[in-house]
């Protein structure tokens, strides 16, 4: 799986104040918009 590294950081900064590992602190954001059928809008820029 590829993250950018400001995403890590994101995660890990959170997961340092929760006291849990970040990777799964990933996977249960994950499998919490997976719970709640959350879909990501994406607008990819027409090309021009």
């Amino acid at each position: 799986m590829r993250l950018s590294e400001d995403v890590i950081q994101y995660f890990k900064g959170m997961a340092a104040e929760a006291g849990v590992p970040y990777q799964s602190l990933i996977n249960l954001y994950l499998r919490d918009c997976l719970a709640q059928n959350r879909k990501v809008e994406i607008k990819w820029p027409s090309a021009a």
